[in-house]
């Protein structure tokens, strides 16, 4: 009591430390929902090989965010005694955990879209080099403001790019960087033959239900917590999310007629595509941009397998890489006063802030994983993809039968 004031900004030190911490803890949970999502997508032989490259990605990418990403996007770097670094109750340190769970996403999102072909070894070195500087590149542009380039949108166009959670800034980068790992690779063996599409089943639904689920759940610390600190949490993002995701649901359900694939995976691209928004838009556009980003998912996946013959096998380009990019759009459609919106935002920046996502992700994609293919090869021999991945990497499989 002899200082308040005091008191005062520990307690609300405290709060926001403990507030993103919570946050970071959903979004790693997260990791689980990709890791079960590729799990009942693939094919039995290559369910061990999903679930350790999710957790190998982590730690790689803990290890380049920590020590170059983190400082390429922010100039902050944790080289400093320990008692310098829990100023504020350690908030600079929750803050880093909570980002680097963005960093992170970006290769367990390439995963789903390169699963069954890949080596393990070169898809860790990728993980690398994107994480310590792809992503941040992008990241730092955006939400850090470096090289001026959010400064130039707004006195070009009245408002920066705004992604608020990250629809372009992580899903969209995900997705575009996965497009270009996933034509490098080239399609599975035997998925194609005489032209035609040969249907690789699931191989466990329930996995696949359960992954999407651990997904939804986390994606609310996603959403929410990218307000970063108490004070500025929001009903409105947690509302927003929600509609998103019911309308993602049944946009899925509807166009994918009932494919249990399509139906877990709707609710996914609604969440997606309102992360940018989720802070202005009202409820009604949230629903709205959740409708549409599952049925573009449905019928961009469907094309996709079918017409394109590209063998994104979650789907991760169509679910990640348009809904997040129509995301960046909607922001700036439905966050307008005129819907319903709160405002400040600017179609035309979001259109420049979307294209440049697109172009430093498919670029940054293409030159990783052409380098790695030149030098060291990141695709599996024939007989190793036969065998599965499981056997040919990891030498055990996901089921015993003694």
């Amino acid at each position: 009591m002899e200082n308040p004031n005091s008191a005062v900004e520990v307690l609300i030190h405290s709060a926001n430390s403990l507030f993103i911490l919570m946050g970071a803890v959903m979004v790693l949970a997260m990791h689980a929902g990709f890791a079960f999502l590729e799990v009942g997508t693939v094919r039995l032989k290559n369910q061990v090989n999903a679930l350790s490259k999710i957790i190998a990605d982590f730690a790689v990418s803990t290890l380049a965010y920590f020590f170059i990403g983190y400082w390429v996007a922010y100039g902050v770097t944790f080289m400093q005694p320990a008692d310098q670094l829990i100023a504020e109750n350690g908030y600079s340190l929750v803050k880093f955990f909570f980002l680097l769970t963005f960093a992170a996403a970006i290769p367990a999102i390439i995963s789903g879209g390169i699963a069954e072909r890949a080596r393990f070894g070169p898809q860790l070195c990728a993980t690398l080099l994107i994480v310590a500087f792809i992503y941040p590149f992008f990241e730092g542009l955006m939400w850090n403001g470096n090289f001026g380039l959010q400064a130039w949108l707004e006195a070009t166009f009245g408002a920066p790019f705004h992604d608020f959670a990250g629809s372009v800034v992580v899903h969209g980068m995900g997705g575009w960087l996965a497009l270009g790992a996933v034509l490098l690779l080239g399609r599975r063996n035997g998925r194609y033959r005489d032209g035609r599409l040969v249907a690789f089943a699931p191989s466990n639904i329930p996995f696949l239900a359960l992954g999407s689920w651990i997904l939804i759940v986390g994606w609310f610390g996603f959403n929410v917590m990218s307000a970063q600190t108490l004070e500025g949490v929001s009903g409105l993002v947690a509302i927003n999310s929600l509609m998103a995701m019911v309308g993602g649901t049944a946009a899925a359900w509807v166009v994918g007629r009932n494919d249990p694939g399509f139906l877990h995976n709707g609710p996914l691209a609604g969440l997606v595509a309102v992360c940018a928004g989720s802070d202005v838009m009202h409820p009604i556009g949230a629903l709205v941009t959740g409708l549409i980003a599952g049925a573009l998912f449905v019928w961009t996946f469907t094309a996709a397998q079918n017409k394109w013959k590209v063998d994104d096998v979650l789907g991760v380009w169509p679910l990640h890489g348009l809904c997040g990019v129509w995301g960046g759009l909607a922001c700036g459609i439905f966050g307008q006063q005129a819907l319903g919106g709160l405002g400040g935002i600017s179609i035309f920046s979001q259109l420049v802030g979307s294209a440049l996502g697109i172009s430093v992700a498919l670029i940054g994609g293409l030159l990783v994983y052409g380098i790695l293919k030149a030098t060291i090869g990141i695709r599996l021999s024939q007989e190793e993809e036969f065998n599965g991945a499981d056997l040919s990497i990891h030498r055990i499989g996901a089921l015993s039968h003694d």
